[in-house]
């Protein structure tokens, strides 16, 4: 594949089908789903640090909210390249949103990751209890962030290795 074939690929995507898409975003809804329901069961199951069930609901409904709301045609870019008033709101909202959570996730890790390794039993120092299904789920969902985002640095650092080497082996380029 030669340069000016990826190049064109990265700049018009081919389209997925729609039950591809569909089955997309209902697998990125699981997690959420999950993350609100452990934080409300577990609300006042950590008392070490009592925001981490909270802070599961908050970013399973903002990360349930802009799933839900990539699926509206609002959120897609014109083909004619104006915008509307609705889709620049939608762009905005979204903008915003994803700003916000960003911001929370920081603030997440930080409650997380400074009380690793709490006490599970609730019969000792109750004011150093945190429960073990809630702290795990918090601390292995936060943790699976940073693991897909090595990933996806990784594989961008290969796809741009490869492409540079492949690109210098094109004749076409001699000219």
């Amino acid at each position: 594949m030669s340069n000016r074939t990826l190049l064109h690929h990265i700049q018009n995507p081919p389209q997925l089908s729609a039950p591809i898409l569909a089955c997309s975003k209902v697998t990125f809804c699981v997690l959420p789903i999950a993350q609100i329901a452990i934080g409300a069961v577990y609300l006042g199951e950590c008392p070490r640090q009592p925001y981490i069930p909270i802070y599961l609901v908050v970013v399973g409904c903002f990360g349930l909210l802009l799933s839900v709301l990539s699926c509206l045609p609002c959120t897609r870019e014109p083909d004619d390249g104006t915008f509307s008033p609705l889709s620049r709101f939608c762009t905005t909202w979204n903008s915003l949103a994803s700003l916000f959570l960003f911001c929370w996730f920081i603030t997440g890790n930080v409650w997380i990751y400074s009380i690793y390794a709490p006490n599970y039993n609730k019969t000792s120092v109750l004011d150093q209890y945190c429960n073990k299904t809630l702290y795990l789920f918090a601390f292995w969902t936060t943790t699976l962030v940073y693991i897909l985002l090595a990933l996806f640095v990784s594989v961008g650092c290969c796809v741009l290795v490869c492409s540079f080497f492949l690109g210098r082996a094109d004749p076409d380029d001699d000219i």
